[in-house]
């Protein structure tokens, strides 16, 4: 039986602890996910797999089932770093062949090129496969222009969470996931 999602949904979220276990776990409870057992997979988004609000995406969640995750997280116990995670997404125009989701975390950047940065690599990773020409050293915005002129790449989107470590030198934690939703027949 193969397992494919049908349905998947972004989310982020960010936890403080002086344990840096109990901080992840506050950051999958400010995500909505703390209750699944996430199962980490690689990025591919399924064919025809729709993409929900999280709002959604956590109705259909069920304490202690198997969830599985492209998850990015980072942390920090340094006062005042910088800590950033990020999911982007890459949807091709024809929704029967799968798409691409990309996981990045880093220090020092903010949300916005955090996201900007996993987005480009969703999108490159899907561009390559369907044979679209680009200049990879190009910047994300104008190869955001030639992939949506090729019409082969519909959406691309990303979700990006950032933090700075506590002052007080706690553990900070930040986290950025697609959650797959797969509906049993």
């Amino acid at each position: 039986m193969a397992v494919i999602p049908q349905k998947v949904f972004l989310t982020k979220g960010v936890g403080r602890h002086r344990d840096q276990l109990q901080s992840f776990e506050l950051a999958l409870r400010s995500a909505g996910i703390q209750h699944c057992n996430l199962v980490n997979v690689s990025s591919i988004l399924p064919p025809n797999c729709k993409i929900i609000s999280s709002e959604a995406g956590k109705k259909l969640l069920k304490p202690g089932q198997i969830t599985f995750v492209v998850l990015a997280k980072n942390a920090t116990n340094e006062p005042n770093r910088l800590v950033s995670a990020a999911i982007g997404i890459a949807v091709p125009k024809d929704r029967s062949f799968y798409g691409y989701l990309s996981e990045y975390h880093s220090f020092g950047e903010s949300a916005k090129k955090a996201g900007d940065y996993a987005e480009d690599l969703a999108a490159t990773m899907l561009a390559t496969t369907l044979g679209i020409e680009f200049d990879p050293d190009k910047a994300w915005d104008e190869k955001k222009q030639v992939f949506r002129m090729s019409g082969e790449i519909v959406k691309t989107k990303s979700i990006a969470q950032t933090a700075r470590g506590s002052i007080h030198g706690l553990w900070t934690t930040v986290i950025a996931a697609a959650v797959f939703i797969v509906e049993m027949q």
